[in-house]
């Protein structure tokens, strides 16, 4: 790890010098995680003697990684002096790269934005190079937020597709023969993590969300796709390959439509906003009237998710019943999902779920018809509260915790 070795790299060599790296190591670590601590507090977790303890944080501070915090409450002695971690002395790059555009945000150590989120329409379907492209946006946004190459941990990007977590492939979209983290490594000069997008909405919710303090949640990323990420026991559940939580692919209608995985009447066919859009489009070539109509006509925009929503909010009868069915799918998937796992927790995420109000009557209706009530009792379903930034937040969040693993 990067960070690892910068630790190290304080050291004079000798005999002791990795066992003070990891006990620097572990006070970031302690710090990043629990805020403002003591020497008393570090001492505990650490089971080092107070001298110890107050070298390194000496040390610590010298090298501007560790701030002091004032003094904090007495518990009966003296008041203790409190310490935490220097915002800006280490940074992180969040990315989320989508079929048509790139998100890009800097965070500070306190898991602060450090920039403001950049957005290019460019992405994988556009852009020919598309590793290059990142590698000089990367540059450009540190450059202009005057934030050194050195002062940053790692990127964290957030990629659609099949994704093998034993060897760092990308099966789906980005093809080459050499696992995507290495290539933006090479690139950028700064260690790069991947994970796939459904997944990183876990690590968000995780960190900043929902999930947090939770052990056995199910995060539902119903967007152009409709994916499936998994915390259970506490620990956010991969599968064998990394392939697990394709739960859009799950036929829930034999006589459905063709879904792009080859298969007929995925659950996808049904609540992905590519498909709600797409059958939008055929129903519109005939119905000449409705709410929805009249803003496809007058606006002079290609039909969207947001737009089919807006009108079903505003009584349009095929907006409604588009996203009506679409709730009834997610609500009979969710259904099996609570027989298997037992969850306490069942978000919503991606852009469909800005419709809840109006999917979340069919959903809830779905899952009590298949649901055991005893089992049915133990799930809350929510909407995930961190939006459009949860693949973003998420790749902070996976950064840090390969970091500190």
């Amino acid at each position: 790890m990067p960070f690892y070795k910068n630790l190290v790299s304080m050291e004079t060599p000798g005999n002791n010098y990795l066992k003070k790296a990891r006990l620097k190591q572990h006070i970031i670590n302690r710090l990043y995680k629990d805020g403002q601590l003591s020497i008393h507090d570090l001492c505990v977790s650490s089971k080092m003697s107070a001298p110890t303890i107050t070298k390194a944080v000496d040390e610590l501070i010298f090298r501007q990684l560790v701030i002091r915090m004032g003094i904090g409450d007495s518990s009966g002695g003296r008041k203790p002096g409190l310490f935490a971690i220097n915002p800006s002395s280490r940074y992180v790059m969040a990315i989320d790269l989508e079929r048509s555009f790139i998100k890009m945000c800097v965070f500070d150590f306190g898991n602060n934005p450090a920039s403001k989120i950049y957005q290019f329409e460019e992405g994988l379907d556009t852009l020919p190079d598309v590793f290059e492209y990142i590698n000089v946006k990367v540059h450009e946004v540190l450059k202009n937020n005057h934030i050194s190459k050195k002062k940053v941990l790692g990127i964290g990007l957030s990629l659609p597709g099949l994704i093998d977590i034993h060897t760092g492939m990308s099966y789906t979209y980005l093809t080459s023969k050499k696992p995507v983290a290495a290539i933006l490594t090479e690139l950028t000069g700064i260690s790069t993590f991947i994970e796939h997008d459904t997944k990183i909405m876990a690590w968000a919710e995780q960190a900043f969300g929902l999930a947090k303090g939770l052990n056995n949640v199910l995060c539902l990323n119903i967007g152009s796709g409709v994916g499936l990420s998994m915390i259970l026991n506490g620990e956010i559940y991969k599968g064998h390959s990394g392939y697990s939580g394709e739960f859009g692919h799950i036929q829930i209608d034999r006589k459905g439509d063709l879904c792009q995985c080859g298969h007929i009447g995925c659950i996808e066919t049904l609540a992905s906003s590519k498909a709600i859009i797409s059958k939008a489009q055929k129903q519109l070539v005939s119905e000449t009237s409705g709410i929805l109509y009249e803003k496809y006509s007058q606006g002079g925009d290609k039909l969207s998710s947001s737009m089919i929503i807006e009108a079903a909010r505003q009584g349009d009868n095929l907006s409604f019943e588009l996203i009506n069915k679409a709730g009834e799918a997610i609500g009979i998937g969710i259904a099996a999902l609570i027989q298997i796992f037992n969850p306490e927790l069942v978000i919503l995420g991606g852009e469909m779920s800005k419709a809840s109000d109006i999917f979340f009557g069919p959903i809830n209706k779905n899952v009590e018809l298949h649901t055991i009530e005893r089992i049915r009792k133990d799930a809350r379903i929510a909407v995930s509260q961190l939006g459009d930034d949860a693949r973003i937040m998420g790749s902070l969040a996976l950064v840090m915790n390969k970091i500190f693993s």
